[in-house]
């Protein structure tokens, strides 16, 4: 197997006794996260019997989809036994005749910490590190107090002003840690033509993040490579399957989108925008209701994405027959991938989306070097995100269309 210098370097660093921890940054698909959780794995196996460890994520599924789906193949190739006790959360993993306990954790919300709380631990992997709360990564970090233990973190880079960068990787020599940046040049496994895709499918400062590898600010426009003149008219029929997405508001402007779904892209092509403080007049969750009816028309939806805060709108739709989906209201993330899907066209707005279009040009990013975006807006901008984050679930794609006959 062929590693860079940089991999090998993440490889054999717990072997330089005056350090404590390693952090990985940089660019997606880099090959820190591969070399990180091989030597991991490595490190405890060699020093440690009958010890427990910590595999960190923001979710469990993280933990097994990024980390143990490429390292497993790797360690059982090299001899070792593979237990996995899946209702339990943990691996047991035999070999040299030596046996240890690593126990998988989600740290994706504020709540998360109190799941590790308790346990000791002789060293922890915290992948993606910085999108999971600063309490759950320092009591991850505070449980691990067997002699010799050791930390492990990888991450993109975020906002400069992030917890993340200025309490660990600004402070490395400090913790005692080896700080290592890795760019796409440091997967041997990757061809400059794959390279070359990731690259085209960022903007802003989520390529100077994710491409680049550098922690920088968020500024301007959200979405500043998209042009309203570009939308293009709704394909002609048939659609193979529909679904709305719903940004909800009572004073706040409500935001539905039709989405249909054609040669595995999705089309927004039509759309429903209420301001009840423009009008004057706010409407009540029936009223909603059927403004959500006439906008599917005679269509079959599948799905309606709604607001998550939305509970009695929610309520509403279930008893009139709708199936509601309640939507992931992760905001970067949810950028971050409606981003990836515009530029890459799995989804597509349509000329008719005139609400949409007018936020598209005016959603931006605070300023002040956090990542937020203004409340103003974005409406349109939730509901398409919302979308977006509900995309993997049997469906793909969407493009800006106009009103067409279907």
């Amino acid at each position: 197997m062929q590693f860079s210098p940089k991999q090998r370097q993440v490889l054999d660093w717990w072997r330089q006794g005056e350090l404590d921890a390693v952090i990985c940054d940089g660019a997606v698909r880099s090959g820190k996260t591969f070399a990180m959780g091989v030597s991991f794995f490595l490190w405890a196996m060699a020093r440690f019997h009958r010890q427990s460890f910590g595999l960190c994520a923001p979710s469990l599924n993280g933990v097994r989809r990024n980390l143990l789906g490429q390292v497993r193949p790797v360690l059982e190739a090299l001899g070792f036994r593979w237990e996995e006790k899946v209702s339990r959360n943990e691996i047991v993993l035999r070999g040299g005749g030596r046996e240890n306990t690593f126990y998988l954790y989600g740290g994706g919300d504020e709540g998360s910490c109190a799941s590790i709380q308790g346990v000791t631990l002789a060293g922890a992997l915290l992948d993606e590190a910085a999108l999971m709360p600063r309490s759950f990564v320092e009591q991850a970090c505070a449980r691990c107090s067997a002699e010799g233990a050791k930390l492990w973190f990888s991450c993109n880079p975020a906002g400069p002003e992030h917890w993340f960068h200025t309490e660990w990787i600004c402070r490395a020599r400090e913790k005692r840690a080896l700080y290592l940046r890795f760019a796409m040049e440091d997967n041997p496994g990757l061809s400059p033509r794959v390279r070359a895709r990731y690259e085209r499918m960022f903007q802003g400062a989520f390529y100077r993040r994710y491409v680049l590898g550098e922690w920088t600010a968020a500024e301007g426009l959200v979405y500043d490579f998209f042009r309203a003149e570009d939308m293009p008219q709704a394909p002609e029929g048939p659609f193979a399957r529909w679904r709305i997405s719903c940004d909800y508001g009572t004073r706040n402007p409500a935001s539905f989108g039709l989405w249909g779904e054609k040669d595995g892209i999705w089309y927004r092509v039509d759309e429903f925008y209420y301001d009840a403080r423009a009008r004057g007049r706010q409407k009540t969750d029936g009223e909603y209701a059927r403004e959500l009816k006439n906008l599917a028309g005679e269509r079959c939806i599948e799905m309606v994405i709604a607001d998550p805060s939305a509970a009695s709108f929610m309520e509403t739709l279930r008893r009139e027959g709708w199936s509601v989906r309640r939507a992931d209201n992760r905001v970067l993330e949810g950028i971050r991938r409606t981003a990836q899907a515009l530029k890459s066209g799995k989804i597509v707005i349509c000329r008719g989306c005139r609400a949409a279009a007018r936020e598209f040009a005016l959603y931006r990013w605070e300023s002040g070097g956090e990542d937020r975006v203004r409340k103003e807006f974005d409406h349109a901008m939730d509901d398409i995100r919302y979308f977006v984050m509900a995309m993997e679930e049997g469906g793909s794609a969407a493009k800006f269309v106009e009103r067409a006959s279907f």
